[in-house]
């Protein structure tokens, strides 16, 4: 179990560094969300339900599914964006400052894991459905999972130290974090010819999303310089900015721009 008592302060130079760190990544977030909000367009993509009508082991024939809403995908983009926005710069302002700082001095940060639990989860949703899965109960399950990911993520940090950890939480969380991939994977490979930036978007954003659990297994590891947690929190910070940046500009000079 985590121990607090063996923890130090952090020291003021990391604190300040972290400090601007957050403030500078919150706001390139907030910017880019801004421009997602102002210059897309008003692509949307439809969410769908196949209903049964009838006896569920008796042939029917073949039915489009009902279309029970379609999502925008700028303001979808924007979401995850501000999300990280509101995260990075509620942790760099005084009242909040002083709790996030505590608990980086204690190897843990619970503001970035309620942040991912969802902006990645809208992340791997935006993927699903640039790859064809438009299901709803397929979404919400990729979101759920995507999810609970995150949570296994959280509970590894409230109850382990890096050097001395029991694995199963972070083995747990790779497991269902595998689980989107797999379905997005059979859905890739079974499209007739995928765009090009599908191809980008999916090998860009598998291995950014796989990086967060390497540099948690490298956190936990205690791995050269990732024996000081703060050194693998910047990682956490620097790897959120590229992947969804990464997703917001291939989504936006793809099927965004006015």
């Amino acid at each position: 179990m985590h121990d607090s008592s063996t923890t130090l302060d952090l020291a003021p130079s990391d604190a300040r560094s972290l400090r601007r760190l957050n403030v500078v990544v919150g706001l390139a977030h907030l910017v880019q969300a801004a421009a997602m909000l102002v210059l897309g367009n008003d692509l949307a993509l439809p969410v769908t339900a196949s209903f049964l009508t009838g006896d569920p082991v008796a042939p029917a024939p073949a039915t489009a599914p009902d279309t029970l809403f379609s999502l925008r995908i700028a303001p979808a983009v924007a979401a995850f964006l501000l999300l990280a926005a509101l995260d990075h710069l509620l942790v760099a302002t005084p009242p909040v400052r002083a709790r996030y700082e505590q608990q980086v001095s204690r190897s843990r940060n619970t503001f970035r894991w309620a942040e991912y639990s969802i902006s990645a989860s809208i992340m791997i949703v935006l993927i699903a459905l640039l790859t064809g899965i438009h299901d709803v109960a397929a979404l919400v399950a990729i979101f759920g999972v995507n999810s609970s990911m995150i949570l296994f993520g959280l509970l590894m940090e409230r109850q382990q130290q890096p050097g001395r950890a029991d694995w199963r939480a972070f083995w747990f969380g790779s497991l269902a974090g595998a689980v989107p991939w797999i379905a997005i994977g059979i859905y890739f490979a079974g499209a007739a010819t995928p765009p090009g930036f599908v191809y980008g978007i999916v090998a860009t954003e598998l291995v950014l999303f796989f990086s967060f659990a390497a540099n948690m297994l490298l956190q936990y590891r205690a791995v050269g310089r990732w024996r000081e947690y703060v050194f693998g929190e910047r990682c956490y910070v620097w790897l959120s900015l590229t992947a969804k940046s990464l997703l917001a500009w291939l989504v936006f000079a793809n099927v965004l721009r006015a």
